[in-house]
């Protein structure tokens, strides 16, 4: 582990990380991977950056399930080289933002125990990329209900969010308090403590997290707004983004023309042209919710390409690599579920 009195090897990480998105499977993988059933998605995987975690788990799973374990101990390799390659204030940035995956291991079993999944099924799901530890994960995995979730969760930066999100929930009947009670504690996590003036790796560092925040406040909002529940968005408004505030959140929700003209007359606006077209386009959330992180993707990549030796480079890859690894997945689930091809693609999210 790196220590803050380090100067950031901002040039070295950004190189390592550029290098590794470069490898990331591309649109001509996705097109291949979906014609094939999921014996031969393993195959391929077998010939691919993938080759050690899947002949390292081979001889105890199969298909599918060797699919998910491989995606998943490949994705929290990666970012663990990540952490192993930085210094000074570029690890920290790293490591904070890797926490992500304990806000997603958090909600996947809130969302399992939800939805009645077993323990087994739950584990499948987790990435165990972030800070938690094996044992606190079979812990959560081995809770019987959500607040039984939530007191094993007190002492991290989880705990308190959702006991205060608890009686929203059980009021609406819906997850969203407790999703956004989540995403809160993490995104305020990522920006306290920063320079008070910041070079401009900094500000880009920045820069970046207030537009991961933007667009994880419009989803939500709509989210929010398609589920009927009678609950305040504004309640839910994760603080640091620029994009909204809480009234503009709050006016937005339910009509998603006026979100992307929102969106459209931002800062993110001239970057975000054939995304924004996207977003405009879209006839169902789903397909909003895709062409959001599309939009993400592609703001990330600009960002990268506009200060290359920032964290934005490393950041970029981070979503990349998770895109793929969801990608990868979308394709193999969907073949053992029987789904269409058409069906498949519209999981995908490719730049």
């Amino acid at each position: 582990m790196s220590t803050s009195g380090e100067a950031p090897n901002y040039e070295y990480v950004t190189a390592r990380a550029r290098s590794r998105r470069a490898a990331l499977f591309d649109a001509d993988d996705y097109r291949k991977l979906i014609r094939m059933g999921p014996g031969e998605i393993a195959r391929f995987m077998e010939e691919t950056e993938y080759e050690e975690e899947m002949n390292a788990l081979g001889a105890r799973y199969s298909g599918v399930d060797l699919i998910e374990y491989a995606l998943n101990r490949n994705l929290a390799k990666h970012f663990e080289d990540l952490l192993r390659f930085a210094e000074g204030r570029l690890y920290d940035y790293i490591a904070r933002y890797l926490r992500k995956f304990d806000a997603w291991n958090v909600k996947t079993v809130i969302r399992g125990i939800y939805a009645d999944a077993d323990q087994q099924g739950i584990r499948d799901d987790l990435i165990r990329a972030g800070e938690f530890d094996e044992r606190l994960l079979d812990r959560l995995v081995e809770a019987e209900s959500i607040d039984e979730v939530i007191e094993r969760l007190d002492g991290t930066i989880f705990g308190g969010p959702l006991a205060g999100a608890y009686e929203d929930y059980e009021e609406s009947g819906v997850l969203v308090p407790l999703e956004n009670a989540v995403d809160r504690a993490y995104y305020r996590l990522l920006l306290p403590d920063l320079p008070a003036e910041p070079n401009r790796a900094t500000e880009l560092y920045i820069e970046f997290l207030e537009a991961e925040i933007d667009f994880r406040n419009a989803r939500n909002a709509l989210r929010l707004a398609r589920s009927g529940a009678d609950v305040d968005p504004a309640e839910y408004f994760i603080p640091g983004g620029q994009l909204f505030d809480e009234a503009e959140l709050r006016r937005l929700v339910g009509t998603p023309d006026q979100l992307v003209e929102h969106i459209r007359a931002s800062r993110y606006g001239d970057e975000l042209d054939d995304a924004l077209d996207e977003l405009d386009a879209a006839g169902s959330l789903i397909e909003f919710e895709r062409a959001l992180e599309r939009a993400l993707l592609e703001y990330s990549a600009q960002l990268s390409n506009r200060y290359p030796l920032s964290v934005c480079p490393v950041l970029a890859y981070i979503l990349a690599k998770e895109r793929e690894v969801d990608n990868i997945r979308a394709i193999a689930r969907g073949k053992e579920a029987g789904l269409s091809t058409e069906e498949i693609e519209e999981e995908l999210v490719i730049l």
